[in-house]
C-alpha cells in the first residue's frame, strides 16, 4: 500500500506550464473579441480576470460540478461549455469584459485551442493541471480503508493485430508500449480468436468466459421465426449477455466497465451496451474526472474538431493519390470517426484515471474504438491508422502517469480482441455484390433479405445510445423488418469476409445433400467463384464438410480429397470450424472469402477496406501485453474464453498474494 500522506501532495506545475496556460487564456480572450459579442477595454483588466478565474476554478469549480454533475452528464459534456462560458459572462463585467452570445461558448474553446497550440510549439505535454483537479476531487470521494493489494486496468485496443502492433512499436509510433516491453515489466504474447473474429464473440468470451452460439456478427434464428440476432443494438446485446452470462463475469467482483459491449456482470458501467437502456446507470460517479478541470471538456471538443479536419484531409488525399483499396466514406463518416477516435477515447481515459485516483475498484475493462473504426475505412496500415495508434499510445501514457497518484498500485494489461486483414471488397473485385451473386443462382421467384451493411460495427449506435432500432439497409422500422425476415425464403448476411446463407423455408439446418437436391447449382457455383476461399456445410453422410474449388475436407474423418482447402488458414482452423458448426444458429452455408497469403489480403462481403469476422490473415491474431510476473501458460492461447481464464486466474492470484504477504 502506498503512503497516503505523500499522495495528498498534488502534482505541481512547472513555471513554464503556468506561463503557457496564462498566455493561452489572455490570447484566447483577445482573439474572440474580434467579430464576436465580446468586448475588452484594457490589457490589465484581462490579466486580473485570468487570475480571478484561476482562483475561482480551484476554489469553487468542484462545488459547482457537484451540484450540476447530472446536467453535465446528460448533455454529454456540452453543459460544461455553457457553464464555463456562463461564469465568464457573469464575472467578466467586473473586470471590464462583456461576453454575450456565441462568445459564451467560444471563449473556453478558443482558450483550449491556444493552450494546445502553444503546448505543441514549446514541446510541453503536461497533464499535471488535470491530475491536480482530479486528485482533489478523488480525495473527497475516497471512502474507507485503502485496499492492500493492487488493482487491475485492462485496456482493449479494438481491432489491433499482433503484427500491426509490433510494426507500430518498431516505427516509433507507440513509445509507451515499447517502454513497457523493453523495461521487461510486461510480456507480449499473440493469441488466436475464435470463429468468428469479431468483438461480439471475443468480448463475450473475455468478459463472461462464454461465447457459445455466437456464430458471427449477425445471424438468423430459424426457431424464432427467422429473426435476426446481432452483436449491436442495445436490446440485442442485452439478450446476448443474458444468454452467455453465468453471473461470474470478469468484472463481477468490484469491477468497472467502460465503453464495452458486455458488462462482465458489473453494474458500474459507462457506455456499456448490454446495460445502456437502464438510464440510471448512465449517471455514474466516475464521470467526475472528465469534468473536474473546467477546461478539460473544451480540450476534448478541440481535439474532436482536429480529428474531423484530419478525416477530411484523408478523404481528399486518398482520392487525389488514388490510394487502393478505397471505399467511399462520405461526409457523414467525418463525425463518426472523431467520435470514436477522440471523444470516446478521452472519456475512457478520464474515467479510468478517476477510478484509479479514488482507488476503490479492483478491476476495470475499457474498449478504445478508434483504430478499429479507422482501419475499417482507411486501411489496416494507412497513415490514418498510425495516427490513431499514436493517439492511443498517449492515452496509455496518461493512464500510467495517473497511476502515480492512486492510493493503491494498479497493474495494466493492454490487449486486443481481434485484428483486421486488408483487401478490396468482393463487390469491387467481382463487379457484383455477394447477395446479388447468390440471388442469381436461385429461382428468381424466391424472396430474399440481405444485410451486408458495413458501417455497423459494435458501437455504431453509440451516438443514438437509447435507440431500439435494428441496423437496416432499407431504413425499415423494426416491425417492418421483422415481417420481412419472417417472410423471406433466403437470408444472406455478412460479417467481414464471412457470409452466412440461410434457406429459411425449412426450419432446420439443411444438409449438403438437401441443398444439392433443392438448388443443384448453388454450392457448385459458389465454390467456383475465384473470390471464395471455402464453404462449410453439414453432410448427412459425412458430417461437417469444407468445400473449395479444388478440394474437400471431411472434418469429422480428418480426410482430404484433392487440394487441402484450409492450408492457408492456420493450424487451428479445423477446430474453429467444427466448433462453429456445432453452434445452434450456424447457417445452412457458411462462406469464407479467399485469402491471398502473398499479399495478405481477403475480400470483405461488406464495403470495408480492413475487415474481420472470418478467417484469413491477421484478423484472427490479436495480442495481450501482461505483467511479466503473471502466471500465463507457455503454450499458445486459442479462443477468447481462455483469455478470460488467464485474466480471472491472475486477478485471484493478486488478491491471494496480498493475504500471503500479511
Amino acid at each position: 500500500m502506498r503512503d497516503i500522506d505523500e499522495l495528498k501532495k498534488t502534482p505541481g506545475l512547472s513555471l513554464k506550464s503556468y506561463l503557457i496556460m496564462f498566455i493561452a487564456n489572455v490570447i484566447g480572450l483577445y482573439l474572440i473579441s474580434f467579430g464576436l459579442d465580446f468586448t475588452i477595454n484594457k490589457l490589465g483588466e484581462v490579466v486580473l480576470f485570468v487570475f480571478f478565474i484561476s482562483i475561482f476554478n480551484v476554489v469553487l469549480w468542484p462545488l459547482i460540478i457537484k451540484v450540476y454533475m447530472p446536467v453535465l452528464v446528460w448533455t454529454f459534456g456540452i453543459g460544461t461549455l455553457i457553464l464555463n462560458g456562463g461564469i465568464f459572462a457573469f464575472f467578466g463585467p467586473l473586470f471590464g469584459l462583456n461576453i454575450t452570445g456565441w462568445g459564451i461558448i467560444l471563449a473556453p474553446l478558443t482558450i483550449a485551442l491556444i493552450t494546445i497550440v502553444l503546448s505543441s510549439l514549446f514541446g510541453i505535454e503536461d497533464d499535471r493541471a488535470y491530475y491536480q483537479a482530479v486528485l482533489r476531487e478523488a480525495q473527497r470521494k475516497r471512502k474507507g480503508n485503502i485496499k492492500d493489494y493492487p488493482g487491475l486496468i485492462i485496456v482493449e485496443i479494438d481491432g489491433l493485430a499482433y503484427d500491426v502492433l509490433c510494426e507500430a512499436v518498431d516505427k516509433g509510433i507507440m513509445p509507451t508500449v515499447k517502454s513497457m516491453m523493453d523495461g521487461k515489466t510486461h510480456t507480449l504474447k499473440k493469441w488466436e480468436t475464435d470463429l468468428s473474429s469479431q468483438t461480439g464473440a471475443s468480448q463475450a468470451g473475455i468478459l463472461h468466459g462464454n461465447n457459445e452460439d455466437i456464430t458471427a456478427f449477425r445471424w438468423v434464428e430459424k426457431e424464432n421465426d427467422n429473426q435476426m440476432m446481432q452483436c449491436s443494438g442495445v436490446t440485442k446485446v442485452k439478450i446476448i449477455e443474458e444468454r452467455v452470462s453465468d453471473g461470474n463475469g470478469l468484472l463481477v467482483e468490484n469491477g468497472a466497465s467502460r465503453s464495452n459491449l458486455f458488462s462482465g456482470d458489473t453494474d458500474n458501467v459507462i457506455f456499456t451496451f448490454s446495460k445502456i437502456t437502464d438510464l440510471r446507470k448512465l449517471y455514474n460517479g466516475a464521470w467526475f474526472s472528465v469534468f473536474s478541470n473546467p477546461s478539460e471538456f473544451a480540450r476534448i471538443v478541440v481535439l474532436v474538431v482536429e480529428d474531423m479536419v484530419h478525416e477530411i484531409h484523408s478523404q481528399l488525399k486518398h482520392r487525389l493519390l488514388n490510394i487502393q483499396p478505397r471505399i467511399s466514406r462520405g461526409i457523414k463518416y467525418v463525425p463518426v470517426r472523431a467520435g470514436t477516435n477522440v471523444f470516446m477515447r478521452e472519456i475512457n481515459t478520464g474515467t479510468l484515471i478517476g477510478d484509479m485516483m479514488i482507488g476503490d475498484i479492483d478491476v476495470a475493462y475499457s474498449t478504445y474504438l478508434g483504430y478499429d473504426e479507422i482501419a475499417h475505412h482507411s486501411g489496416v496500415r494507412d497513415d490514418d491508422a498510425w495516427f490513431a495508434l499514436k493517439g492511443m499510445d498517449r492515452q496509455i501514457k496518461r493512464l500510467l502517469d495517473g497511476n502515480k497518484y492512486s492510493p493503491r498500485e494498479y497493474q495494466f494489461v493492454i490487449q486486443s480482441d481481434h485484428g483486421q486483414t486488408n483487401g478490396a471488397t468482393f463487390t469491387q473485385r467481382y463487379g457484383e455484390s455477394f447477395e446479388d451473386f447468390v440471388k442469381s443462382l436461385l429461382p428468381q421467384d424466391l424472396s430474399m433479405y440481405a444485410n451486408m451493411s458495413s458501417n455497423e460495427d459494435h458501437f455504431a449506435e453509440v451516438y443514438i445510445p437509447f435507440s431500439d432500432k435494428i441496423d437496416n439497409i432499407r431504413n425499415r422500422n423494426k416491425e417492418d423488418e421483422e415481417k420481412v425476415l419472417s417472410e423471406s425464403e433466403v437470408i444472406v448476411l455478412a460479417s467481414g469476409n464471412l457470409a452466412l446463407i440461410y434457406l429459411t423455408q425449412w426450419d432446420h439446418r439443411l444438409t449438403y445433400e438437401e441443398i444439392n437436391s433443392l438448388f443443384p447449382e448453388l454450392i457448385n457455383e459458389i465454390v467456383n467463384n475465384e473470390y471464395i476461399g471455402f464453404i462449410l456445410v453439414r453432410s448427412s453422410e459425412r458430417g461437417d464438410m469444407v468445400i473449395a474449388k479444388n478440394g474437400t475436407y471431411y472434418l469429422d474423418d480428418d480426410e482430404i480429397e484433392g487440394k487441402n482447402p484450409l492450408e492457408d488458414f492456420g493450424d487451428n482452423i479445423v477446430h474453429h470450424l467444427k466448433r462453429n458448426s456445432s453452434f445452434k444458429y450456424t447457417p445452412d452455408i457458411l462462406v469464407n472469402s479467399f485469402y491471398d497469403a502473398e499479399n495478405d489480403e481477403v475480400c470483405a462481403f461488406e464495403e470495408l477496406v480492413g475487415s474481420h469476422g472470418g478467417v484469413g490473415g491477421s484478423q484472427s491474431e490479436p495480442f495481450i501485453l501482461y505483467p511479466s510476473d503473471w502466471n500465463v501458460p507457455d503454450e499458445e492461447i486459442v479462443g477468447a474464453e481462455n483469455i478470460y481464464r488467464v485474466l480471472k486466474t491472475n486477478l485471484e492470484n493478486i488478491k491471494e498474494s496480498s493475504k500471503i504477504n500479511k
